[in-house]
């Protein structure tokens, strides 16, 4: 375990195997020096946790006599609910460790009534999904938690930041909110959004509040992904309405605003051999802005679809005189 919360919980689990157990052995255990074994102690106190202090020779940690954890009582909807939770976050890639998922699915089996739990057992071994698994980004829980608690609290964070060129930065933001996309958390800001993956660390810092918090952080990061720096950006007239446009595009790709009888669509690309295919998808006639390219290659996309189409027709016919002459 990697994660300060982490092992404060394999603390608590180590405990609870009984008896007395010493600082430099916990210490061994959980990867760390016998001073974060006493802070990590402290966090259980805290926690209305009866932690005992044992000295001595033999001395350490142990849990109060007949101390155990209070059992998990759910209903059978709670606990699917939970259970449902936990695989769906790790299968979009929004789970910061695959490995915690695992555990918090053993934990919650381990604490419920025996027929609930194999019963919930059942169900995570016999179902499947059709959309394929995102791999986990290697993004910090405590990042994450530390951020979303800076927006709801309109507080300042000191963020160590890697940018998509690998230059780390120190910088200071005031978080709106965080958002879960395409299997990546992101950080939303009045002035930009970052990827939660590339934050090293987070630290509050003071309170915000002269700025206005933005209104939609979901809309905004979709917009900040539909105007990436890639090398093209394009530029498309579109008839029809915002709506019916924007259902016809994967989401996030594009920035979609209405002009009289049509809409614009923009958004970057790195190449745009993808683009001529997207384009006859919407199904709707469109007049290309930028860049001149795509032009050619709609054309020559156009120019392959009717002569595929056209042998297709010259194949039907010649079944068809086949058919006639074994008559």
């Amino acid at each position: 375990m990697t994660r300060p919360t982490s092992r404060v919980l394999a603390l608590l689990e180590l405990l609870q195997g009984g008896g007395t157990r010493r600082v430099g052995d916990l210490a061994e255990r959980l990867g760390v020096d016998e001073r974060t074994v006493r802070r990590y102690v402290e966090h259980l106190v805290e926690l209305e946790i009866p932690v005992r202090s044992v000295r001595g020779r033999y001395g350490g940690y142990r849990l109060a006599p007949g101390y155990r954890m209070p059992p998990l009582m759910l209903t059978d909807d709670e606990a699917v609910a939970m259970a449902i939770g936990l695989v769906v976050g790790r299968r979009a890639g929004l789970v910061p460790e695959s490995a915690a998922t695992e555990s918090a699915l053993a934990k919650l089996r381990r604490v419920l009534p025996a027929r609930l739990g194999d019963r919930l057992g059942a169900l995570l071994a016999t179902s499947s999904f059709t959309a394929p698994p995102r791999a986990a980004t290697d993004a910090d829980a405590g990042v994450l938690l530390t951020v979303a608690e800076a927006a709801r609290d309109r507080l300042g964070v000191e963020i160590a930041y890697v940018d998509r060129s690998g230059r780390r930065s120190t910088r200071s933001i005031a978080p709106d909110g965080v958002v879960g996309h395409a299997g990546r958390w992101y950080v939303v800001t009045a002035d930009r959004t970052f990827r939660l993956d590339r934050i090293a660390s987070a630290r509050l810092s003071v309170a915000v509040t002269e700025q206005v918090p933005v209104r939609d952080p979901a809309g905004a990061v979709l917009e900040s992904l539909a105007k990436a720096p890639w090398a093209h950006g394009v530029s498309v007239r579109v008839e029809g309405t915002v709506e019916d446009v924007q259902r016809r595009l994967p989401l996030g790709l594009a920035v979609v605003t209405p002009l009289e009888n049509e809409v614009r669509v923009e958004f970057r690309a790195e190449r745009l051999d993808w683009v001529p295919a997207l384009l006859a998808g919407l199904d709707r006639p469109f007049v290309i802005e930028e860049p001149a390219e795509l032009r050619r290659q709609v054309a020559g996309l156009a120019s392959r679809l009717a002569t595929w189409a056209e042998r297709q027709d010259n194949e039907r016919q010649g079944n068809g005189r086949q058919g006639n002459d074994r008559q």
